[in-house]
This record gives structure tokens, sequence and C-alpha cells, in this order.
């Protein structure tokens, strides 16, 4: 299918982008599988290249470009088979918050940082005993004169050992009765004494992502950390969970091209009873129904876009 989606300039930046995949990425994903983490100097090479929140204006450290070049990241780095390198939870998830939410001190404190390569950021959202349920979450944060002080553990965060900043969700609200207008988000810089990054977890899969569990035991932050409102954390996190499915559909749906185009490269190649296996007739049909499941959900994810 041909896709109307992007423009020359996204073009443009494909290519810059798959030769820095080719020289930064593909040379290193065995390592980086093996250490379960990424180099940072990755990510700095990535900051310098302008791939690091493409959309971010030029007023912010940004390259001024769109949400369609981060697609482009995610769809190069899925042709690679690369799941642990998280520039789109940097780039899309993560930032846009402070982006959308920040302070103007905020922005031109973190912003500029995000966009080099030089601030690594992550979300920390789910606990042990609260996953998706967000509004059961129990990690809290007690106003003590001008700080928070934060207690509670976090699980499964991603980019968890290599943060440099981590948006931390807490309740500022015990009152079960205000559930959905007690959570807040804050800043919490890696260097604050009480955050603590725990082990790093072992997984099935993204295997060079650095996920891991975290700990907040009397971690003291200025409430100038703190991100918006206090009490509005829940509707934040509910509007920028948008964008973050849709970028994760971005991802899985240029995992499942890259992976039938693998597909029907090994059907044409691998043989049985003296001929390709791509010429037998179920494996035709199963192909077909593959790639027809492949072009939909393209087409309908093009049209979010």
């Amino acid at each position: 299918m041909k896709r109307r989606l992007y423009r020359e300039e996204h073009d443009l930046f494909r290519q810059s982008f798959r030769r820095f995949v080719d020289r930064i990425v593909t040379p290193r994903q065995e390592r980086w599988n093996e250490a379960g983490i990424v180099d940072r100097e990755a990510w700095q090479e990535a900051g310098k290249g302008g791939f690091l929140c493409p959309w971010l204006s030029e007023e912010y450290g940004g390259p001024g470009g769109d949400l369609l070049m981060s697609c482009v990241v995610i769809e190069e780095l899925a042709r690679v088979y690369e799941s642990g390198f998280a520039m789109s939870l940097h780039s899309d998830i993560v930032v846009p918050y402070i982006h959308a939410y920040g302070s103007e001190e905020q922005k031109k404190k973190w912003l500029p940082g995000c966009a080099s390569g030089s601030v690594i950021t992550a979300i920390a959202m789910t606990e042990p005993g609260a996953g998706s349920d967000l509004a059961s979450l129990s990690t809290t944060a007690v106003k003590d004169g001008d700080d928070y002080v934060l207690n509670g553990s976090k699980t499964f965060i991603s980019n968890g050992i290599l943060c440099d900043l981590c948006i931390v969700a807490a309740k500022t609200d015990p009152d079960p009765a205000n559930r959905h207008t007690g959570i807040s988000l804050f800043l919490v810089e890696k260097e604050r004494e009480g955050f603590i990054k725990g082990k790093r977890l072992q997984k099935m899969g993204m295997m060079s992502q650095d996920t891991s569990e975290l700990a907040f035991e009397d971690c003291r932050v200025p409430a100038e950390n703190r991100l918006g409102e206090e009490g509005a954390g829940f509707m934040m996190l509910m509007s920028q969970l948008q964008q973050e499915r849709l970028v994760v559909g971005v991802a899985a749906q240029a995992s499942a091209q890259q992976v039938l185009a693998d597909t029907i490269r090994y059907c044409q190649e691998r043989e049985a009873f003296g001929r390709p296996i791509s010429k037998m007739q179920n494996t035709r049909f199963k192909l077909a129904e593959c790639a027809a499941e492949v072009e939909v959900g393209q087409a309908f994810l093009d049209r979010l876009l």
C-alpha cells in the first residue's frame, strides 16, 4: 500500500535516522541485550542528530519538527527489532507532560536537555499493587513547608536505571472519596536523597530495556517541582495516555510489517519437497491473510495520525 502520510521532509528525516540506526544501533544491539541497558552515549548521539523530541520547538532546544518524525523513529527502530532503546517513551510519552503542563521555568530548565540527550526521562505510575487502576496507587506526597515528602514504590518502570528525571504520580489527598482528584505529578531528579533505583527486572523480551523497580523513602521534593496543579495528576495522566496508546500502536504496526516481510523472505528461501514453501497453496493463503491484516491496520493507523 502506498502511504500518503509522509512528506518530503519526513523522507529525508527517515534517511538520516536510518543512517544513525545503521551506525549506532545495530552494531551494539547484542551488547545492549546482554547488558540489559542501552549506552548513555547512544542517547547523546541521538540528541545530537535531532532525533529526540523531534516535534519540540526550537524555542525549547528542539529541532522544530512534528509528531510524524517521531513515527519515523519508531518505525525505523522496529525495522531492526530494537525494542529496548526507549526513544519514543522519552520523546513522545514522558516529555510531553513537561511541555503540556510544566511552568515556563520548568520547560526552560528541562526541555533543552531532553532534546539533547543529556536528560533521560521516565514516568513512574505502575506500582506492585496498582497497574492500570491509577486511582488506586498508594505512593504518597505529603506537604511539609515548601516541600513534598514522597514515600512509596513503583515497578516495571522503563528507563528506570538510566533516567535523570522521573515524573512520579503520588497521592496528595489520601481520602478515598477523592481518588480521582487526589493525585499529583512530581518531577524528581535522580540525585534527590531518598530516590532509590532498585533492581533491573528480568523480562521475556525488550532485553536491552532497563526496566526496573523504584522506591521513594522520605524523598523530599520542592513544591516548585510539582507538575501542574495539586490534585490534577489523574486528569493529566488520562489526557496524555491517549498519545501513549497511539505511539504504542505505531510501534506494534511497524513491528508486524517487518515480521511479515521477514516471514515472506523466509518462505521464499525455505524449500520442502523440491520447491520453496511460498509456492504451497496453504502457505500462500496464510501469508495473504497476514498481509491483509497488516494493510488494514496500517490504513487505520494512518487515518488516526
